[in-house]
């Protein structure tokens, strides 16, 4: 476990599993969630050779919590500062969720000269907002009633979304883990509430279209066909025909979370990808 300090005086946690010369891999994490919702992945990796590093995202997990730079932007400076002051280069990027927009954002402003491969696990490009534009995307409405949630009771939200729609638990005949649930709750609980709140803006708001035609490294694009949180539709399937030579692999019956549902599944792709 190990930390940075941002331009902005920010401290950035993260994680650094496996052998220090082996091909670098950062897993960057989705909403409110931290480090620790790729452990399976991260174990899986660097138990093959790859030094594995899963940082917080400033604002949840162990990471600061400042008041100001919660977007896209700002998170793709702190994993370009993280890339930097380790010194890495051809290293492959992987981001779930709202990740996935940070590593997307991360090639948009900073180029690709660092970097070898990349992977959209459950990512929320190219655009979650329904707009004219977009009309597949969700509407406001959904966006709006998740904050006032947040505000309202946030511990509640989290302690619904993992029992329900991100795991597939609310699906008739899910086997449901409450220890994945505490796991969950707890992840975002640890998330500061300025910080979360703000976040649902960046992961929803932000058009990563024009940073998806900046790809120009091998692309892996994975999402679940039963994703209630990240539909497949407007995401998966839309950054694949933004990125033709991408490899775009459909989980049938998974949900959004299926870094945890389908690790095993999960696992063999990602491992797969990068000794391809």
């Amino acid at each position: 476990m190990a930390t940075i300090t941002t331009r902005d005086d920010v401290e950035l946690f993260y994680r650094d599993w496996g052998p220090r010369e082996g091909h670098p891999v950062i897993l960057s994490h989705g909403w409110p969630l931290n480090a620790d919702s790729w452990e399976h992945q991260a174990f899986f990796l660097a138990t093959h050779g790859y030094r594995v590093m899963t940082p917080d995202r400033r604002g949840h997990g162990r990471s600061g919590q400042p008041w100001h730079g919660n977007d896209m932007d700002q998170y793709a400076d702190d994993l370009a500062q993280l890339i930097e002051a380790l010194d890495l280069y051809a290293v492959s990027l992987f981001g779930f969720s709202t990740g996935g927009g940070e590593v997307a954002r991360y090639v948009g402003r900073h180029g690709s000269g660092r970097v070898a491969r990349v992977g959209l696990i459950s990512a929320v490009p190219p655009l979650m907002l329904r707009t004219a534009a977009n009309p597949g995307g969700l509407p406001m409405k959904v966006f709006d009633e998740l904050r006032a949630a947040s505000l309202a009771d946030r511990s509640q939200l989290y302690r619904d979304l993992a029992s329900g729609p991100f795991f597939g638990f609310s699906r008739p005949g899910a086997t449901c883990s409450q220890g994945v649930i505490d796991s969950f709750w707890l992840q975002g609980m640890m998330a500061g509430h300025k910080n979360a709140h703000d976040c649902i803006k960046a992961f929803s708001e932000t058009d990563f279209t024009a940073d998806l035609q900046r790809f120009d490294k091998p692309t892996l694009i994975v999402h679940g066909d039963d994703d209630q949180i990240v539909p497949i539709d407007a995401a998966g399937r839309a950054s694949s025909r933004l990125l033709p030579a991408a490899t775009f692999k459909v989980y049938a019956g998974a949900p959004h979370g299926l870094a945890e549902t389908h690790k095993t599944m999960l696992n063999e792709d990602l491992l797969a990808f990068l000794q391809a």
